[in-house]
């Protein structure tokens, strides 16, 4: 809540993507959509390693998340908790999951963060109430503009020196034209299936914690958490949700074994 060839512009989701520094603690159920993902994974059945993702309820059998949070892991299990506001406080609100099926997009590179995105099969679904609500999904037609201020929410780290968020903070970040990305990542950076956005002063920035977490921009969700370099708070690389649209609605026909009336019809 994450690459080249030098270390100082290494790109790790954990150490540059994931944590809502600069930002707020949101209303208390104020982002109904978000979802804290925890995977844990055990490879040798004596030392299980647990760790926070962000995610975000797109359909209530569906939860769309980062595929660098369990890409490459072994013996993993996922528990998404829904309606939550501090994540260390357990709430009526709570909507809890232990999850069995997920999907990785078949084309994810876990060396420049190509194709990084993940759905999660709720099972049995999610039920909507006032603290727990579907997110819209920007649409393959509907690209983001630079210059746009848009928020991510998520409970990750809120500096270097503090650990991770129990309530869930968001931050304004502005998406960027390409060419900041471009310059910065070379052909990492891949603009037709990635976003950029960031702060330029660097007082405000996304990290540890948070990958998997939405980019919503004017209520659309149109990035999903993914890169950035190493100890950088600015650019940032979202997944960009539009792209996949096509992917989304394949896997959630074939998981429910039914036509949706929200998805387009081709894939």
């Amino acid at each position: 809540m994450l690459l080249l060839l030098i270390s100082a512009f290494v790109l790790l989701p954990w150490a540059g993507a994931g944590r809502i520094t600069g930002g707020w603690e949101v209303k208390p159920h104020s982002r109904p959509y978000m979802a804290y993902v925890s995977i844990t994974s055990d490879l040798d059945g004596c030392n299980p390693e647990t760790f926070p993702c962000g995610g975000f309820l797109i359909h209530p059998h569906a939860v769309l998340s980062a595929a660098h949070c369990v890409a490459g892991k072994r013996k993993v299990t996922i528990r998404v908790t829904l309606g939550a506001h501090n994540i260390k406080k357990e709430e009526p609100s709570w909507q809890v999951f232990h999850i069995d099926h997920w999907v990785i997009h078949p084309n994810y590179s876990d060396t420049n963060y190509k194709n990084d995105i993940m759905l999660l099969k709720l099972k049995p679904k999610a039920n909507l109430t006032k603290e727990v609500k579907t997110i819209s999904l920007a649409s393959q037609n509907d690209y983001v503009k630079p210059g746009r201020t848009c928020q991510v929410a998520g409970w990750g780290k809120t500096s270097l020196n503090e650990g991770l968020s129990s309530v869930l903070r968001e931050v304004d970040l502005k998406v960027q034209r390409e060419e900041e990305c471009v310059e910065t990542f070379k052909m990492k950076y891949i603009q037709q299936s990635m976003v950029c956005a960031g702060d330029k002063d660097g007082k405000k920035s996304t990290f540890r914690g948070d990958s998997g977490g939405p980019l919503v921009c004017k209520g659309k969700a149109h990035g999903i958490v993914s890169y950035g370099r190493r100890n950088h708070f600015f650019p940032k690389v979202f997944t960009r949700v539009s792209y996949f649209e096509p992917w989304i609605c394949k896997e959630l026909r074939k998981f429910l074994l039914q036509d949706l009336p929200e998805c387009s019809s081709s894939d």
